[in-house]
């Protein structure tokens, strides 16, 4: 399965917009000077995270994206499916009634065994990514890395809290 560009991006600015302190925003150029991405485009997919529930956008001096929950509560399959929708990437045409190999319609009366484990293989990927928080994400990062994103993100250093992810270290 290949996803496109864009989800590596929002995985990437959310996880560091759940390093900032909780409330704390960081504008889309912001996000985009910080992964060297173009800001207009990461504009727009930010978007379809705010239409999700994921992130909250607001508008003034203080103004950008923040998460619209706690950090525990918004998994890798939230931001994924934002993106690329929850449709399985493998469809059966069912190839095997095709041809010169084709089966005879008795042996097709159960689903393609292909296909099931197609299906099998994504609910695992799918279960993967739900149990998988921005919290859990960020307290396996190094020590350092929620201050310097702060601070490299947003000029803002200080305090070490991670947004939303409060007593929330093990909800990977």
């Amino acid at each position: 399965m290949k996803l496109p560009v864009s989800t590596e991006w929002l995985l990437h600015c959310a996880t560091s917009l759940a390093q900032l302190e909780t409330g704390g925003t960081a504008s889309a150029a912001q996000l985009a000077q910080y992964f060297d991405l173009p800001a207009a485009y990461l504009a727009k997919q930010l978007q379809a995270l705010v239409k999700a529930g994921v992130l909250a956008a607001t508008t003034g001096p203080r103004g950008g994206f923040r998460l619209a929950r706690p950090a525990s509560e918004i998994t890798l399959l939230h931001i994924v499916e934002a993106v690329d929708g929850a449709s399985s990437p493998y469809e059966c045409r069912e190839i095997r009634k095709q041809g010169r190999g084709a089966l005879p319609a008795e042996e097709c009366r159960t689903p393609c065994l292909i296909a099931a484990k197609m299906a099998d293989a994504h609910e695992a990927w799918r279960r993967n990514l739900a149990a998988t928080t921005l919290a859990g994400i960020v307290a396996e990062l190094p020590p350092s890395a929620p201050p310097r994103t702060r601070q490299r993100l947003t000029g803002a250093a200080g305090a070490t809290g991670v947004s939303g992810a409060a007593g929330a270290a093990g909800a990977s």
